[in-house]
């Protein structure tokens, strides 16, 4: 069989190119990877290069073992040799071969990122740094940041005393790396693009050995990786970038989507193809993603469109609060394997982390065998665990692994020779680690003592509150939440934190009934019945569960978009940065082509928000898919209250009711008999559609929060609002 059949004409087009330099859009399920290494195989079947004369870049080892293989497959060559690989092993490669020109010694080290971070603290140490004001995680996400950059510490830009502060800290890790044998990943790219941009003779070499430069998900590349390929390719080189813009969603590690237009610019591309066939979605999940990026004004512009037919329509599920969400959820997902479907071709996908646990809760009250995938669940997450420690020593000072978890976390200068001559005092005296310390003196016996009065003190404050406050306290107290605010990326544990308040709001209400309900230890119980053992085994028909970041690349029958909220879906932090809500609609747009048959988006009109319920209303991404495109499984009631009283499933966590009336609206007769509800949903001629969120005063007093979306949150004087109901 040729290498060419059962292309299509577009795939042919781009597989058959003249030795120009392209840009292939290839749009989600297009057949990306085929076209890319059907397109090496031609070139090296028809005589234009050798295996060793071109060179392929991919962004995740799996892919490059992916095209390594197909091309073993294709062609009767031995791909070993062949400089298939991510931007970081090929480095690596390079600077192995030429250690000596780049100042290193044969057999360097690359630390990882746990090693980086602890490489950042012994230099912090050695200069006596406040590790309160300059965090480790900070100052490492600062040299690398700059290092991506292509900056040095002489060309790192200073704007206040943490920057300039910085800087120095950036010098003295070079020279300790120097000085080891050592290289980060970020080095890797660095040293390999300035040692080629200072020997001639090595760039010349390698710009004539790679006549063909294949990239593969352009749009993830950031500037230092757009330079290194530019420094690569020769006036006789040929770039091919494969990529999709509609695609590109990592804008937080350092991704430049701007690099495709650059491309097409800067090397002057006449070849631009498009490949808008998709092989995995029904025409109407395309044409929803479709309506929806076309809202994206900075595109390069496609348009999927599948020989599949319509298929189905999305169904769209308003649910009353996110505890009837996640037991719809799991109630659809046993409807599902009921007619004939895996588990694993079903995928739950959702913005934040966070989200896992309400969701993990409905699964697991309902036996379903589910597995997160590129993540932990909710309760085996690190930032979960160290609270949860802090919580059993609440609950039992003499808890000895909890005490060693968070004895010295967030950093309180308490090392292992400390903890060595506590664990002796122990065992001499037969007590817990907790007691120990009061047998202890010096500075070992002041630095724990401190740790101590911290858990007393908290143990004191928290005695008579109820359980979402104590959670919520000893977040605070502890100094948990300041911890993960200086992390890079702290942000996403933050809202895991946050939402072990919703566990412990939703917690006491869920065991109401029962007289341990508020009891501190009921609820670390609980977790653990929550943790474990929950997630299905290795093998296991297992329901797939993941952010919408995890899922790019994969590909269900059915998938569900949950939690499509203002505030979350788009997320709040990213509307009002620059790009940050087309990055959002990029993200949604690759939510939606996940899916193959069937696509359920859904959205709750309450969510617990540390412990506290928030109204919400509808992400503007629903409406942004034509109206024509969807099947509301649920009446659009929009806080109308009916739907709390009928639902046969009831589930037990989060529930949902209306409040009773609290006024009757001046604008509208009495005779009526309609009363404005918390929650709610009502129009306004100027603000649009919004959900009452709180009430104030009485009669002509009587005013009105509500919360209209994009239009922000708005008290108006119920006698002049003119609200009609949604």
């Amino acid at each position: 069989m040729s290498l060419l059949d059962n292309l299509n004409p577009e795939q042919l087009a781009a597989v058959t190119l003249p030795d120009q330099h392209a840009l292939i859009l290839a749009g989600a399920g297009s057949g990306k990877t085929r076209v890319l290494t059907t397109r090496i195989a031609w070139l090296i079947q028809s005589g234009r290069t050798s295996p060793a004369g071109l060179l392929a870049v991919t962004f995740t080892n799996k892919a490059a073992k992916e095209m390594l293989t197909r091309l073993s497959a294709q062609l009767p060559i031995n791909t070993r040799g062949m400089w298939v690989g991510t931007f970081h092993g090929l480095c690596n490669r390079f600077l192995r071969t030429h250690f000596r020109e780049a100042g290193l010694p044969q057999l360097f080290q690359i630390l990882d990122s746990q090693d980086q971070l602890s490489a950042v603290k012994r230099v912090l140490r050695s200069m006596n740094a406040d590790e309160d004001k300059f965090p480790p995680r900070q100052v490492q996400y600062f040299i690398n940041a700059n290092k991506e950059e292509g900056r040095r510490p002489a060309q790192a830009e200073v704007f206040d005393d943490f920057s300039r502060r910085s800087v120095e800290f950036y010098a003295a890790y070079e020279e300790q790396c120097q000085k080891e044998g050592v290289v980060d990943f970020s080095e890797l790219l660095l040293r390999t693009f300035e040692l080629l941009s200072r020997n001639e003779v090595l760039r010349d070499h390698y710009r004539n050995r790679f006549r063909y430069i294949l990239v593969d998900e352009f749009q993830d590349t950031n500037r230092l990786q757009y330079r290194w390929l530019k420094l690569l390719c020769g006036p006789a080189s040929v770039m091919f970038a494969v990529g999709d813009d509609d695609q590109s969603i990592y804008r937080f590690r350092g991704a430049n989507v701007g690099n495709m237009g650059d491309f097409e610019r800067d090397f002057k591309v006449e070849n631009v193809i498009r490949l808008e066939q998709n092989y995995r979605s029904h025409g109407h999940i395309l044409s929803a993603a479709n309506s929806l990026i076309s809202n994206n004004s900075r595109r390069l512009g496609k348009n999927l469109w599948t020989a599949a037919g319509e298929g189905e329509q999305l169904r769209v599920y308003e649910a009353p609060s996110d505890g009837y969400e996640a037991a719809w959820i799991a109630e659809e997902v046993k409807n599902l394997v009921a007619d004939g479907h895996l588990r694993r071709d079903i995928a739950v996908l959702y913005r934040s982390n966070a989200q896992s646990r309400v969701l993990e809760h409905a699964l697991f009250s309902q036996g379903i065998p589910y597995r997160v995938y590129g993540g932990l669940r909710f309760f085996e997450r690190l930032e979960i665990k160290h609270a949860l420690a802090y919580l059993r020593l609440l609950a039992s000072p003499e808890d000895d692994g909890a005490f060693l978890r968070v004895v010295n976390f967030p950093t309180r200068g308490i090392g292992a020779r400390s903890i060595e001559q506590l664990q002796d005092a122990a065992k001499v005296h037969g007590t817990s680690l907790f007691a120990a310390v009061s047998h202890l003196s010096g500075k070992a016996g002041n630095s724990l003592a401190g740790f101590v009065r911290i858990i007393e003190d908290l143990r004191a404050a928290t005695k008579d509150l109820p359980m979402p406050e104590v959670v919520e306290h000893m977040l605070e107290k502890s100094g948990l939440i300041r911890h993960y605010q200086a992390e890079r990326e702290g942000a996403d544990r933050i809202e895991n934190l946050n939402e072990l308040i919703n566990a412990a709001a939703a917690f006491v209400q869920e065991d109401s009934r029962e007289p341990a309900a508020n009891d501190l230890a009921s609820f670390l119980a609980h977790a653990v019945l929550e943790s474990g053992e929950n997630q299905a085994a290795e093998g296991m028909d297992a329901l797939q569960m993941m952010t919408v970041h995890s899922a790019k690349g994969l590909e269900f029958h059915a998938v569900f978009i949950t939690g499509l909220e203002e505030g979350l879906f788009p997320h709040e932090q990213s509307v009002n940065e620059e790009d940050g809500l087309e990055e959002e609609r990029r993200l949604m747009y690759v939510a939606i082509t996940r899916a193959r048959t069937r696509l359920y988006l859904s959205f709750a009109q309450t969510r617990l928000l540390h412990g506290q319920t928030r109204y919400n209303v509808a992400s503007r991404f629903i409406d942004e898919v034509p109206e024509g495109l969807l099947t509301w499984l649920t009446p659009r009631m929009r806080g109308q209250g009916a739907y709390a009283a009928s639902s046969p499933m009831a589930p037990s966590v989060n529930d949902w009711s209306p409040s009773t009336s609290f006024a009757k609206p001046a604008s509208r007769s009495s005779s009526s008999g309609h009363s404005w509800r918390i929650g709610q949903a009502v129009n306004h001629a100027k603000f649009g559609q919004g959900v009452i969120v709180s009430a104030e005063g009485a009669g002509a007093d009587a005013r009105l929060q509500i919360n209209f979306g994009r239009q922000g949150m708005k008290w108006l004087a119920l006698a002049y609002a003119k609200l009609e109901a949604a």
